[in-house]
Protein backbone atom coordinates (compact mmCIF):
# COMPACT_ATOMS: atom_id res chain seq x y z
CA UNK A 1 0.00 0.00 0.00
CA UNK A 2 2.45 2.42 0.81
CA UNK A 3 4.49 1.96 -2.48
CA UNK A 4 1.07 2.67 -4.38
CA UNK A 5 0.68 6.10 -2.01
CA UNK A 6 4.12 6.99 -2.87
CA UNK A 7 4.00 6.10 -6.68
CA UNK A 8 0.47 7.90 -6.53
CA UNK A 9 2.04 11.32 -4.72
CA UNK A 10 4.99 11.74 -6.80
CA UNK A 11 2.82 11.27 -10.01
CA UNK A 12 -0.40 13.35 -9.08
CA UNK A 13 1.17 15.23 -6.10
CA UNK A 14 0.93 14.97 -2.48
CA UNK A 15 -2.02 17.39 -2.02
CA UNK A 16 -3.81 16.45 -5.57
CA UNK A 17 -4.01 12.72 -4.15
CA UNK A 18 -7.25 11.65 -2.04
CA UNK A 19 -7.28 8.10 -0.46
CA UNK A 20 -10.06 7.46 -3.00
CA UNK A 21 -7.68 7.98 -5.50
CA UNK A 22 -5.23 5.62 -3.71
CA UNK A 23 -8.31 3.01 -2.80
CA UNK A 24 -9.08 2.93 -6.82
CA UNK A 25 -5.77 2.52 -7.48
CA UNK A 26 -5.48 -0.72 -5.25
CA UNK A 27 -9.43 -2.07 -6.16
CA UNK A 28 -9.96 -1.82 -2.72
CA UNK A 29 -12.97 0.07 -0.52
CA UNK A 30 -11.67 3.26 0.80
CA UNK A 31 -13.36 1.73 4.12
CA UNK A 32 -10.67 -1.11 3.79
CA UNK A 33 -7.97 1.47 3.27
CA UNK A 34 -8.41 2.82 6.76
CA UNK A 35 -8.49 -0.80 8.39
CA UNK A 36 -4.34 -0.14 7.31
CA UNK A 37 -3.79 2.80 7.60
CA UNK A 38 -5.27 6.32 9.75
CA UNK A 39 -4.96 8.80 7.29
CA UNK A 40 -3.07 10.09 4.00
CA UNK A 41 -0.55 12.07 5.88
CA UNK A 42 0.58 8.96 7.84
CA UNK A 43 1.38 7.82 4.62
CA UNK A 44 3.29 10.40 3.70
CA UNK A 45 4.95 10.10 7.31
CA UNK A 46 5.93 6.61 6.80
CA UNK A 47 7.58 7.57 2.82
CA UNK A 48 9.62 10.33 4.08
CA UNK A 49 10.51 8.23 7.00
CA UNK A 50 11.57 5.60 4.62
CA UNK A 51 13.58 8.02 2.59
CA UNK A 52 15.38 10.25 5.86
CA UNK A 53 15.87 7.59 7.95
CA UNK A 54 18.78 5.77 6.49
CA UNK A 55 20.24 8.65 4.85
CA UNK A 56 20.03 9.82 8.45
CA UNK A 57 22.01 7.08 9.38
CA UNK A 58 24.72 7.20 6.56
CA UNK A 59 25.53 10.67 7.40
CA UNK A 60 25.58 10.59 11.24
CA UNK A 61 28.00 7.24 10.97
CA UNK A 62 30.54 9.18 9.18
CA UNK A 63 29.96 12.25 11.50
CA UNK A 64 30.99 9.84 14.66
CA UNK A 65 33.50 7.84 12.45
CA UNK A 66 36.85 6.73 12.53
CA UNK A 67 39.40 8.01 9.77
CA UNK A 68 39.94 11.45 7.76
CA UNK A 69 37.02 13.61 7.42
CA UNK A 70 37.74 13.65 3.43
CA UNK A 71 37.24 9.46 3.23
CA UNK A 72 34.42 9.96 5.36
CA UNK A 73 32.71 12.55 3.18
CA UNK A 74 33.38 10.57 0.01
CA UNK A 75 31.83 7.81 1.86
CA UNK A 76 28.97 9.75 2.80
CA UNK A 77 28.74 11.01 -1.11
CA UNK A 78 28.91 7.24 -2.25
CA UNK A 79 26.57 5.69 0.56
CA UNK A 80 24.03 8.63 -0.07
CA UNK A 81 23.81 7.82 -4.15
CA UNK A 82 23.57 4.04 -2.91
CA UNK A 83 20.36 4.80 -0.43
CA UNK A 84 18.74 7.66 -2.92
CA UNK A 85 18.82 4.04 -5.61
CA UNK A 86 17.68 1.84 -3.32
CA UNK A 87 14.60 4.36 -2.09
CA UNK A 88 14.24 6.91 -5.18
CA UNK A 89 10.37 7.01 -5.18
CA UNK A 90 10.47 7.71 -1.54
CA UNK A 91 13.49 10.17 -1.77
CA UNK A 92 11.41 11.77 -4.90
CA UNK A 93 8.82 12.35 -2.87
CA UNK A 94 11.10 13.95 0.35
CA UNK A 95 12.27 16.19 -2.47
CA UNK A 96 9.43 17.67 -3.04
CA UNK A 97 7.81 18.52 0.20
CA UNK A 98 7.57 22.17 0.37
CA UNK A 99 6.22 22.49 4.18
CA UNK A 100 2.85 22.42 3.97
CA UNK A 101 2.07 20.18 6.85
CA UNK A 102 3.40 19.34 10.20
CA UNK A 103 5.31 16.19 8.89
CA UNK A 104 6.40 17.92 5.93
CA UNK A 105 7.46 20.80 8.27
CA UNK A 106 9.79 17.81 10.15
CA UNK A 107 10.78 16.03 7.36
CA UNK A 108 12.30 19.48 6.44
CA UNK A 109 13.84 20.06 9.77
CA UNK A 110 15.58 16.62 9.76
CA UNK A 111 16.84 17.49 6.00
CA UNK A 112 18.31 20.69 7.21
CA UNK A 113 20.21 18.87 10.50
CA UNK A 114 21.86 16.57 7.34
CA UNK A 115 22.74 19.68 5.88
CA UNK A 116 24.38 20.77 8.52
CA UNK A 117 26.48 17.96 9.42
CA UNK A 118 27.20 17.16 6.20
CA UNK A 119 28.75 20.98 6.44
CA UNK A 120 30.68 20.25 9.47
CA UNK A 121 32.60 17.28 7.54
CA UNK A 122 33.08 19.39 5.01
CA UNK A 123 34.68 22.02 7.30
CA UNK A 124 36.75 19.32 8.97
CA UNK A 125 38.07 18.09 5.36
CA UNK A 126 38.99 21.70 4.78
CA UNK A 127 41.18 21.75 8.70
CA UNK A 128 42.76 18.61 7.35
CA UNK A 129 43.95 20.51 4.18
CA UNK A 130 42.30 17.60 1.75
CA UNK A 131 39.90 20.13 0.20
CA UNK A 132 39.68 23.34 -0.75
CA UNK A 133 39.88 26.60 1.74
CA UNK A 134 38.14 28.95 -0.86
CA UNK A 135 34.65 27.56 -0.83
CA UNK A 136 31.69 28.12 1.43
CA UNK A 137 31.59 24.25 3.70
CA UNK A 138 27.72 25.08 3.31
CA UNK A 139 28.21 25.41 -0.54
CA UNK A 140 29.88 22.63 -1.50
CA UNK A 141 27.95 20.60 0.67
CA UNK A 142 24.47 21.64 -1.14
CA UNK A 143 26.18 21.80 -4.73
CA UNK A 144 27.25 17.70 -3.97
CA UNK A 145 24.29 17.07 -2.52
CA UNK A 146 22.07 18.48 -5.36
CA UNK A 147 24.08 16.45 -7.62
CA UNK A 148 23.43 13.25 -5.74
CA UNK A 149 19.65 14.12 -5.42
CA UNK A 150 19.15 14.92 -9.03
CA UNK A 151 19.56 11.44 -10.07
CA UNK A 152 15.86 10.99 -8.86
CA UNK A 153 15.58 13.21 -11.81
CA UNK A 154 16.63 10.98 -14.50
CA UNK A 155 18.34 7.54 -12.97
CA UNK A 156 16.36 4.76 -13.94
CA UNK A 157 17.17 0.90 -12.81
CA UNK A 158 16.32 -0.59 -15.53
CA UNK A 159 18.07 1.68 -17.93
CA UNK A 160 21.68 -0.56 -17.55
CA UNK A 161 23.22 1.85 -14.94
CA UNK A 162 24.93 -0.16 -12.45
CA UNK A 163 24.05 1.66 -8.88
CA UNK A 164 27.95 0.71 -7.79
CA UNK A 165 28.69 2.32 -10.95
CA UNK A 166 26.81 5.63 -10.46
CA UNK A 167 28.06 6.11 -7.29
CA UNK A 168 31.58 5.68 -8.11
CA UNK A 169 31.36 8.26 -10.89
CA UNK A 170 29.45 10.48 -8.81
CA UNK A 171 31.92 10.33 -5.99
CA UNK A 172 35.00 10.97 -8.43
CA UNK A 173 33.13 13.87 -10.41
CA UNK A 174 32.62 15.55 -6.61
CA UNK A 175 36.12 14.64 -5.59
CA UNK A 176 38.45 14.66 -8.20
CA UNK A 177 36.39 16.71 -10.95
CA UNK A 178 36.50 16.01 -14.63
CA UNK A 179 39.76 17.08 -15.66
CA UNK A 180 42.14 13.95 -16.83
CA UNK A 181 44.35 12.30 -14.34
CA UNK A 182 47.47 11.77 -16.98
CA UNK A 183 46.40 15.55 -17.71
CA UNK A 184 46.07 16.34 -14.05
CA UNK A 185 49.47 15.34 -12.94
CA UNK A 186 51.46 16.75 -16.53
CA UNK A 187 49.59 19.92 -14.91
CA UNK A 188 50.82 19.13 -11.49
CA UNK A 189 54.81 18.65 -12.76
CA UNK A 190 54.16 14.83 -11.80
Amino acid sequence: MLRRAIELFNRQGYDATSMGDLARDLGFSKSAIYHHVPSKEHLLEQALHEALDELSQVVSSAAEGEGSAYERLRDVVRRSVEVLVAHQPAVTLLLRVRGNSEVELEALRRRRSIDADLAALVQAAVEEGELRADVEPVLVSRLVFGMVNSLVEWYRPDHGLDPAGVADTVTTLAFDGLRRQAHAARASGN
